[in-house]
């Protein structure tokens, strides 16, 4: 479960609870200050509280080259689901002190070990897993996200916990999971490649594969390892800057059903719905990644996505024609979140650690969580607003990003399937776009 289930939870978990704690904010400020916030004022603070968790997470993706550095994969993961706990006493102590300030806190506090826990998480799965089904391996991340999103849908419910009394305690259920791994992760190893190629232990390394592959000796996987480590020359594990010198559906699917038109009570039970196809689909591609490889399931996920941005925008500026356009715009969205979960959700794990060789693997992973959380923040903040400013035509921002990610992908990213990290990084440098032929070629080189 590592920290992609604590992330899909906490992401679905904020969405459903959105009344009640606008409510609480209210109340928390007319007793404190003896009248009634302003609508901006009320919109300012949620949007704050909902952002924290991003800024929470930029903070913990910055500083996974230095934690995984010092203290392993494996303990890392340890200390990460102890600071969760902490989270866990300070939302639930929130109701009690009257204070929207400690709500902020503890999603900053569990925003930080998801940003985190989900960098340790794909690390320790890329280094642990065998080359012929890594990707399969690695896609237990997104299916772990998505049966957090799931399972965060599902408690969210007001049969459950989706109560007004109980808010604080739904919000808090991710920590749980966390005393959980607290007690079995000790009896796991650390990852294998890191114990070789960085701390250099065959022999660790060589129980460490045998613990979670199998009794064998592993020449082959280990002589791999070794050529990679000889390739780096002893090579410490580089920074973000030595790396950069060489060459939010979930969370606001609540407002996102409210503005197509679909009935408050009804909304909770969409979103989990949604949430089973994401489940679902990332099953699928599990199936399928090894199979068709990474980069297909990208270009067409993001291609696809982008379309159905686009169809969303209309279908939300025509909802009011018709009783059956709402539901074409559900219909969108489950689409949408199909091919999510189908490409980019269930591709993405695998590749970022495909692409990168073990010395700027730790780098790698702070610049992916900088650009994931930092936008995550970004969204997560002036989302409220894009949606009272622009209506409908917010999703048209959107619907560009995914189709720049396409072209992208399709014209320039490698295939990486059953490759080693040295045999992709060889490919990234012939990556050539190349202008008319001179004296001297005029050409863009791409370095890992």
């Amino acid at each position: 479960m590592g920290g992609s289930f604590q992330l899909g939870s906490n992401i679905t978990l904020f969405s459903s609870p959105t009344p009640f704690i606008k409510s609480f904010i209210n109340s928390s400020w007319t007793e404190r200050y003896g009248e009634a916030p302003g609508e901006n004022t009320v919109t300012f603070i949620w949007s704050s509280i909902a952002s924290s968790y991003g800024f929470g997470g930029l903070f913990g993706s910055i500083i996974v080259r230095w934690i995984t550095n010092h203290l392993g994969r494996k303990r890392a993961m340890i200390w990460n689901n102890a600071i969760n706990v902490v989270a866990l006493g300070t939302m639930i102590a929130s109701r009690f002190a009257n204070s929207f300030e400690m709500i902020m806190l503890s999603r900053f506090l569990f925003g930080f070990t998801s940003g985190l826990g989900t960098s340790i998480h794909g690390l320790y799965l890329g280094d642990s897993s065998p080359k012929k089904i890594r990707g399969m391996v690695s896609l237990t991340f997104a299916l772990f996200l998505s049966s957090g999103k799931l399972f965060g849908q599902f408690m969210g419910l007001s049969e459950i916990l989706g109560r007004e009394d109980w808010w604080n305690i739904l919000l808090g259920i991710p920590a749980f999971f966390s005393i959980i791994q607290m007690i079995t992760l000790p009896f796991f190893p650390e990852a294998p490649r890191y114990l070789l190629i960085e701390k250099g232990n065959t022999e660790e390394c060589k129980k460490a594969l045998q613990f979670l592959w199998g009794p064998g000796d592993y020449k082959l996987e280990i002589g791999e390892m070794l050529l990679e480590q000889a390739a780096l020359r002893g090579e410490r594990s580089k920074t973000l800057l030595e790396l950069l010198r060489d060459r939010n559906l979930s969370l606001y699917s609540f407002s996102i059903f409210q503005e197509a038109g679909i009935p408050v009570d009804k909304i909770r039970y969409v979103t989990m719905g949604l949430g089973l196809s994401e489940v679902l689909t990332n099953i699928t591609c599990g199936l399928l990644i090894d199979r068709v490889g990474r980069r297909v399931l990208l270009w067409v996920g993001f291609g696809i996505m982008g379309v159905f941005m686009a169809l969303m925008t209309l279908t939300l500026e025509l909802k009011d024609y018709s009783f059956w356009i709402p539901y074409s715009t559900v219909a969108l969205i489950f689409l949408f979140v199909i091919f999510y979960g189908g490409g980019p959700a269930g591709v993405m794990p695998s590749l970022t650690h495909e692409i990168f060789i073990q010395s700027y693997r730790s780098a790698a992973f702070v610049f992916i969580g900088i650009l994931i959380w930092g936008s995550f923040t970004v969204v997560g903040f002036i989302f409220p607003f894009l949606l009272v400013t622009l209506k409908s035509f917010c999703f048209i921002l959107f619907s560009f990003v995914c189709l720049a990610a396409s072209l992208y992908v399709f014209f320039i990213l490698p295939e990486t399937k059953g490759k080693t990290p040295l045999e992709i990084s060889e490919e990234f440098r012939n990556i050539r776009a190349c202008g008319s032929s001179t004296d001297m070629d005029l050409c863009l080189e791409t370095k890992l």
